[in-house]
């Protein structure tokens, strides 16, 4: 395996730990879990819960430092933009009418010799 495949393993590994522990600390605080890594051409949407008053689509960023900014940083209009639109086609093809939704992001910080945080922030885009 080349230092790029190990990197690329090394980063979907990460991103698969973050996307567990933010399942965890959002089921802890009363969501359920509707589905993981919902594809389709719009993009892919990371966790899709609901609270039992609305779908909450949420897309999970894991980051190992924040030399780079803040791991909610890295959600930008564009990536806003592709989770709303894939979170509509997931509504079409579940075949739910009209219904309340909301979109959040969970952070998972991961820092060297420190417990993970973790952050989640409603309705942020």
């Amino acid at each position: 395996m080349t230092g790029t495949d190990q990197l690329a393993k090394h980063r979907q590994d990460l991103g698969a730990w973050g996307e567990d522990l933010a399942a965890r600390h959002l089921r802890e605080r009363g969501l359920v879990l509707l589905g993981r890594n919902w594809r389709c051409r719009e993009g892919e949407l990371d966790l899709i819960l609901t609270d039992r008053a609305r779908v909450v689509f949420c897309e999970v960023k894991t980051r190992t430092g924040i030399e780079f900014g803040l791991p909610s940083e890295t959600v930008t209009e564009e990536k806003a933009g592709r989770v709303r639109r894939a979170g509509q086609r997931w509504l079409r093809e579940h075949r739910i009418g009209w219904c309340p939704v909301r979109y959040d992001v969970v952070t998972v910080l991961v820092e060297p010799g420190a417990a993970a945080r973790v952050q989640h922030i409603e309705a942020a885009f």
